[in-house]
């Protein structure tokens, strides 16, 4: 069987983009990392619990279920799919349409780790992962979630030359300028041509479009171009990120 490292998604503008899908090493290292951070998160409830007596005791089990199953629910809807291990090995879940992972997703795959973590010492969940082509384990097929990895957010150096923006962009406040005035200082060597692509076909088309529709498609696109961007600030507006990339990257291929 051939496995996929990467999957398309397609917008709603019929345009395909590209994601690259995390391995198990990478995985196992963040699983890892976060079950650390909750063991000894545990740990310490522990020494605070137990220290009270018997109501402590009582309280124990059911608060720990709770960081167990709830750290991983809580960092990867409020944290744009990742927990802390994920975040420092650059992975990210994401739904397979390519859509931020929601509460009931992340809910079903986190307590379907039951399954894939800790019955026959973790077996289950790293056959699934080596056999399917998504390299997703039971609880993502279950809820319908992939794991994907980010580029490293690093600062690439000045080119020597660049061109005028395309009409629209305004460079926003915390973004790096690049030799030239209109472009921003960012690393867009993985974006691709169909990238490219999608974003100026959003970006000419944004006007006509409905406010609800016009924030889902640009949000879509730009959540699935970002992996593959470095030195962009986190907090920039959806939009102005994929002027800026679409900025950057005519820039640099000029």
């Amino acid at each position: 069987m051939e496995y996929e490292d990467r999957m398309r998604i397609s917008t709603p503008e019929g345009v395909e983009l590209e994601l690259t899908l995390a391995g198990l090493g990478s995985r196992f290292i963040a699983a890892t990392i976060d079950h650390i951070i909750k063991f000894l998160a545990i740990g310490l409830l522990a020494l605070v619990l137990f220290s009270i007596g018997d109501v402590g005791y009582a309280v124990f089990i059911p608060l720990s279920v709770l960081i167990f199953f709830g750290y991983d629910i809580l960092f990867e809807v409020l944290s744009q799919g990742r927990t802390p291990g994920k975040q420092w090995n650059d992975l990210r879940v994401v739904r397979t349409g390519g859509a931020p992972v929601d509460i009931r997703a992340s809910a079903i795959r986190n307590i379907l780790r039951l399954v894939d973590e800790w019955t026959i010492s973790f077996i289950p969940g790293v056959v699934s992962i080596l056999t399917t082509k998504r390299n997703q384990r039971v609880g993502d097929l279950a809820a319908d979630t992939v794991v994907v990895r980010e580029r490293p957010r690093v600062a690439q150096a000045p080119v020597a030359v660049a061109p005028s923006a395309p009409a629209g962009w305004v460079r926003p406040s915390d973004a790096p300028a690049g030799p030239s005035s209109g472009t921003p200082d960012w690393d867009v060597s993985a974006v691709t041509a169909e990238d490219l692509s999608a974003i100026r076909e959003f970006l000419d088309r944004r006007s006509s479009l409905p406010g609800d529709v016009r924030q889902r498609v640009g949000g879509q696109i730009a959540d699935a171009v970002a992996p593959r961007v470095g030195g962009a600030p986190e907090s920039i507006d959806r939009e102005r990120f994929l002027e800026g990339v679409a900025a950057t990257k005519l820039a640099r291929s000029a």
